[in-house]
């Protein structure tokens, strides 16, 4: 099997059973209707352990472009092959994501509500606030690739490290997913919601392309640093970019912190006003 059809077939499988999970659970009629975040978490995780499983003897299972970039970035991975790669998780994603539209089809009209068909696709933030949102995909992508490290420097029983992985895909979700959604990565986002603007669904809507960019932007600027951080703090390798990023990250930080400061000031002086 070449690199590309076993990052198009692991980004495939991962799409069709973590956005398989969403949709039985948002969408209406279906039996796993309402189940819950715990479980769509938990569906993410077996989706990504399932995709390692898949293809991770051919590639390494990267199945996201946030992954293939921050090895990069690391110097464990050639930059000539990143394009092969994250165009094949590109496609891999679109796929998966027309295949979960053929497995609900007659729970797509029972849906009314419009973003829980897109949901099914892509993400979107609890709390809309551009700035805290990006913030959010960064740490989730961070966390993403220090733990992919940390997995990798481990001995493991053959064949339980993609359990391992999908262990830490829940740990995620259940801990700092609640905020976006936790795309942390961009494939995973941006090749459904490219099927959910193109596919026949009946009633949905827009795809939010106004947010579509924090998906995107989050976890590959994430997923960079968390791979450059770990060689930077672990192995003592302090390069240009680790420096370079920590400057960007502390930017973003304290621009998303004021400009919730800022909110809170607003809102407060509104009420004020009103009692005066």
């Amino acid at each position: 099997m070449s690199e590309f059809v076993a990052e198009v077939l692991g980004t495939m499988i991962l799409i069709i059973l973590g956005g398989g999970v969403v949709g039985g659970v948002v969408l209406k009629g279906t039996k796993a209707e309402g189940a819950g975040w715990v479980v769509i978490t938990i569906g993410w995780g077996l989706a990504v352990a399932m995709g390692v499983y898949a293809v991770g003897n051919f590639t390494g299972a990267h199945i996201n472009p946030a992954v293939t970039l921050g090895f990069a970035a690391a110097g464990e991975f050639p930059w000539s092959k990143v394009p092969l790669y994250i165009s094949a998780q590109m496609l891999g994603a679109f796929i998966g994501a027309v295949i979960v539209f053929f497995n609900y089809l007659p729970h797509w009209k029972e849906t009314k509500d419009q973003a829980a068909k897109l949901g099914v696709f892509a993400t979107d933030p609890a709390i809309r606030s551009p700035f805290s949102n990006l913030v959010s995909e960064i740490v989730g992508t961070f966390v993403l690739l220090m733990g992919l490290m940390f997995i990798g420097a481990n001995d493991f029983t053959e064949g339980l490290n993609p359990l391992i992985v999908g262990a830490l895909i829940v740990a995620i979700g259940m801990s700092l997913g609640g905020a976006t959604g936790y795309a942390i990565n961009p494939a995973r986002d941006l090749g459904p919601r490219i099927a959910h603007a193109l596919l026949p669904i009946p009633g949905k809507g827009g795809s939010d392309w106004s947010y579509a960019w924090i998906p995107v932007v989050g976890p590959i600027l994430g997923g960079i640093y968390g791979a450059v951080f770990y060689r930077a703090l672990f192995l003592g390798e302090f390069t240009p970019l680790f420096w370079v990023l920590s400057v960007i990250m502390a930017f973003i930080l304290f621009g998303a912190a004021r400009a919730e400061l800022k909110k809170g000031e607003t809102a407060a002086d509104k009420i004020e006003e009103k009692i005066v």
